[in-house]
């Protein structure tokens, strides 16, 4: 609008992927000869997002033909294959280009204009943003990546950690990993890298995920995966569960009971509990069940292993190793 004579709008009406049509305030507009920015701030309502609050900037001016793009300040630059974005292009996704350029060629129609721009979109300070994401270790250099497939926020939803589970399989697999490994955090992420010597690329960030991590790779597969956690989780994966988040999946204590043929344990409070009582036998048993859970859903021909680690990042079993 500023750069083809519409003036300075204080506010835009966008439509997002599904059809919805918000409305979204311009925090800062400038222009001159032959460019114009504006900018808005980044809500991402009741999400732990990183980037809530980020002031995004889109920037446009003449290409040399089409809607081209560019990472601008705080925005990264692809650098390995197995995104959907090839390696030397910004890391501005599929459906947010699709989006731009749509927008680009609607008003070029409208008032007669080229659908010729570049459009450089930034973001300040994201490069610090994007060392609190999976950037890094996905490729992804110098900033964020501009993300989104249907434009809307949903507060404490599962799909954006697993979408980068999965990105993070397909950077491992195009990079020719053979032997990947998730973890339910960083301290049994450390072990069980330092164990086998693993590049960061192999590492995938699992976290309370393991059913995500597992289907993808049922699809996906790699030779070798290993799983890691503390006794905690790696008990609940034993049992059955496939999130094992503390608010969505517990550790059946009757069962492990049962399991173990030790009626006391069923009168445990916490997995670390029921180790101090058991001790080996019960990180043994996790370690072997949990990982026949895991090739239960994987290919023939997939080797796994499963790592159970302590709060102090001890290697308590160890099974399929």
């Amino acid at each position: 609008m500023m750069l083809w004579g519409e003036g300075q709008p204080d506010r835009v009406r966008i439509t997002l992927p599904k059809g919805e049509r918000p409305e979204f305030d311009i925090i800062q507009c400038d222009q001159g000869d032959g460019w114009a920015e504006a900018g808005v701030i980044k809500d991402a309502g009741d999400d732990p997002d990183v980037t809530h609050g980020a002031r995004i900037f889109a920037r446009v001016s003449a290409s040399d033909g089409g809607v081209r793009f560019r990472a601008g300040e705080g925005v990264g630059v692809v650098t390995m294959a197995g995104l959907p974005i090839a390696p030397g292009e910004p890391a501005i996704n599929p459906v947010p280009r699709r989006m731009l350029t749509e927008t680009v060629e609607e008003m070029a129609a409208r008032l007669g204009m080229p659908a010729d721009i570049e459009i450089t979109i930034s973001v300040p300070g994201g490069a610090k943003l994007a060392q609190k994401t999976w950037n890094p270790r996905l490729g992804i250099k110098g900033g964020i990546s501009i993300l989104g497939t249907t434009g809307i926020v949903r507060p404490f939803s599962c799909a954006a950690w697993i979408a980068s589970i999965h990105r993070g399989v397909d950077v491992a697999r195009a990079n020719g990993m053979t032997h990947v490994a998730g973890c339910t955090g960083s301290t049994s992420e450390r072990v069980v890298q330092g164990l086998y010597g693993l590049p960061d690329q192999a590492m995938l960030d699992m976290g309370d995920f393991a059913g995500g991590l597992l289907k993808y790779l049922a699809r996906n597969p790699v030779a070798r995966l290993t799983i890691g956690g503390g006794i905690g989780k790696m008990t609940k994966l034993a049992q059955g569960a496939r999130d094992l988040h503390s608010g969505r999946s517990q550790v059946d204590f009757a069962g492990l009971a049962e399991a173990l043929g030790d009626v006391e344990l069923s009168y445990m409070n916490t997995a670390l509990q029921a180790y101090d009582k058991a001790g080996k036998k019960l990180s043994d048993w996790v370690a072997k069940t949990a990982l026949e859970k895991v090739r239960e859903m994987l290919p023939e021909g997939v080797m796994a292993d499963t790592v159970v680690i302590d709060r102090a990042g001890n290697i308590l079993a160890r099974a399929g190793a």
